[in-house]
């Protein structure tokens, strides 16, 4: 006659067990997903607005590169649609519930900010050593680099623009520098209206 094995009694340290089992499988999930997804909370209409902004710095602006204030109110213009742009996707973020300073979007900020960084320098080397005539097109292009790098990590719209600043950045530093204030107008003013209203209809603001 065949012995019957004895009944295994459950000890009180499975249930933790498997739940922390099913914590970690959760946890890994999640962290999978905020890797695969994009960062979509760019705002368009923030977008759009620094392009408002770009179109009223060249109206303000001088019409020659090398005159004390057209520095200064490029610089300004700058500033202050970073400000607003910033301001426009942290509000749509929240308004999502999306993080910014995780996932994709710490991703996206990590993209973005070394090429203009270097446009920072750069702006301070050449201003310094009287070469203005060639800011335009480091502006544009290094830009154009961040918003494409950055672009990465977020919706496909967002480096198809980026690809638009390279273009132009490329064609400021073989032009002559009377083209430069077009140049920046189609770019900073025309691209950012065009692909903000872009943004905002495709993603939600």
């Amino acid at each position: 006659m065949s012995s019957v094995p004895p009944l295994r009694i459950a000890t009180a340290d499975e249930p933790p067990a498997l739940h922390a089992r099913a914590m970690e499988n959760l946890r890994f999930i999640r962290e999978t997903m905020e890797r695969a997804a994009s960062f979509t909370a760019i705002s368009g209409w923030g977008v759009a607005a620094t392009g408002l902004v770009a179109i009223a710095a060249a109206a303000i602006a001088p019409g020659n590169l090398g005159a004390p204030g057209w520095l200064l109110t490029w610089l300004i213009a700058m500033v202050a649609s970073a400000a607003i742009s910033g301001w426009a996707t942290v509000r749509k973020a929240r308004g999502a519930h999306v993080p910014i300073l995780s996932g994709p979007g710490r991703k996206f900020i990590l993209a973005f900010l070394p090429p203009m960084l270097v446009g920072a320098l750069l702006t301070a080397v050449m201003a310094r050593t009287g070469q203005p005539a060639l800011l335009p097109g480091t502006w544009l292009l290094l830009y154009g680099t961040a918003v494409t790098a950055g672009g990465v990590y977020s919706a496909r719209i967002i480096p198809a623009m980026g690809g638009c600043f390279l273009i132009l950045g490329a064609v400021a530093l073989f032009t002559p520098p009377e083209w430069s204030t077009a140049l920046m107008v189609a770019g900073f003013g025309g691209v950012h209206l065009l692909f903000g209203v872009l943004i905002a209809r495709r993603h939600g603001g």
